[in-house]
């Protein structure tokens, strides 16, 4: 039996040795013992989802011969789009290994993922009940709960309310969306919710992603189009901090012409104390993302964060539970693999930011919880300055009083 297998291999083998690329319906008929997966992306990205077996490996390292791959199975290298993962693959096969690219990439694997889901789960009712179930038995305590809370003790939420939930198509927003969903089923007082989903831009790609998980979740997407990945896509200084602010502004128009005075945006627990390390690191100030904030630019509209108090980790947990795979950015420059750069390195200082604090919670488990804390702790006696209404004071106004 052995020699009939390895017969079976080498002949495989032989088949793609003269190709670059495997198509997503060629590798499914291949078996998990005939392919070693090697998704070349950033840690981040590869933990938002992967292909099932995928080995999350450095790039540079493997241009340069670091890993011991396998020389009996078939190499298919694994980037966003396909591009990339096509250089490594040639590189791969000048020291001796058969290696393609996945083509399409993730991106293309879930897409096609997502489409055979979707008319499953027109057949199969109870999944998504049991998704539903997930976050109100197995994830009450570490979502749900979480999410009333913030609601409550920030008053998020108020009769008469009108929310724009806004949709990204990541794992955050969803989950934001699944939860509002519960919330209006039960709730106490009259609101009423609008799930408005902005394309900046995306790839068609991209966008059927998103409307996929939509109809597989079950929620209605009101969509609107801008240009705005077009707009930034050539700015140098800053393009993801105009990308957001263009888009918050884009979102909060759009929200009041539908007669919303809110929108809730799906920022989580480690957004909040990753922005606070990254504007101390970085800005030399101490700010944080609030739970809600007034709009200065658009009067009467109001910003919510209901994630407030729900960690990455618990919502990666429920994705995962439940087999659900969602879009990370999908700008131009994730478009063309440019954050993922060959030497394994990137340009997100937030994802600096991120490691940072896991490295130190590694051995004090309390750092994350410290770093929000400490939002809720500040002494002005012992600040230096501080800025208030947009007033600067200082120690000194009181110091010999």
């Amino acid at each position: 039996m052995k020699g009939k297998i390895a017969s079976n291999m080498t002949a495989i083998i032989d088949d793609w040795k003269m190709k670059q690329e495997i198509t997503v319906e060629e590798l499914a008929e291949l078996s998990p013992d005939e392919v070693y997966l090697v998704d070349i992306r950033d840690e981040v990205a590869f933990e938002r989802g992967s292909l099932p077996g995928a080995q999350n490996l450095n790039p540079l390292e493997l241009q340069q011969g670091g890993y011991d791959l396998p020389e009996e199975r078939l190499i298919v290298c694994i980037c966003m789009w396909g591009k990339i993962s096509l250089g490594l693959a040639q590189n791969l096969r000048e020291q001796g290994y058969a290696a393609v690219s996945l083509q399409g990439g993730y991106s293309l694997w879930l897409q096609r993922k997502l489409e055979r889901e979707t008319a499953e789960a027109a057949e199969d009712s109870e999944r998504l009940k049991r998704i539903e179930n997930s976050l109100r038995k197995k994830y009450k305590h570490k979502i749900y709960s979480k999410f009333v809370e913030a609601v409550c003790k920030f008053e998020l939420v108020r009769p008469g309310d009108k929310i724009a939930v806004c949709i990204s198509g990541g794992k955050d927003s969803m989950l934001m969306a699944k939860l509002f969903q519960d919330l209006k089923r039960h709730n106490k007082f009259p609101f009423e919710l609008v799930f408005l989903c902005m394309d900046p831009g995306y790839n068609e790609m991209n966008r059927r992603i998103i409307e996929e998980n939509a109809k597989l979740l079950h929620v209605p997407l009101t969509f609107f189009s801008t240009d705005i990945f077009e707009s930034v896509f050539h700015v140098e200084e800053s393009p993801c901090y105009l990308c957001a602010k263009m888009r918050r502004g884009y979102l909060y128009r759009k929200a009041r012409a539908l007669g919303c005075n809110k929108i809730a945006l799906g920022h989580h627990f480690d957004d909040v104390i990753e922005t606070n390390l990254m504007s101390m690191l970085y800005s030399g100030a101490i700010r944080t993302m609030m739970p809600k904030v007034k709009s200065t630019s658009c009067p009467g509209m109001e910003l919510i964060r209901p994630l407030y108090y729900i960690h990455e980790a618990d919502i990666k947990r429920w994705r995962d539970d439940n087999g659900l795979y969602f879009i990370q950015c999908a700008c131009k420059f994730t478009e063309t693999c440019s954050t993922c750069h060959t030497d394994g390195t990137t340009d997100s200082k937030r994802l600096e930011v991120k490691k940072l604090i896991a490295k130190l919670a590694e051995t004090n488990s309390q750092v994350p919880g410290n770093i929000f804390h400490a939002l809720e702790n500040v002494n002005l006696d012992t600040v230096l300055k501080y800025k208030q209404a947009g007033e600067e004071h200082s120690f000194l106004e009181h110091y010999d009083q």
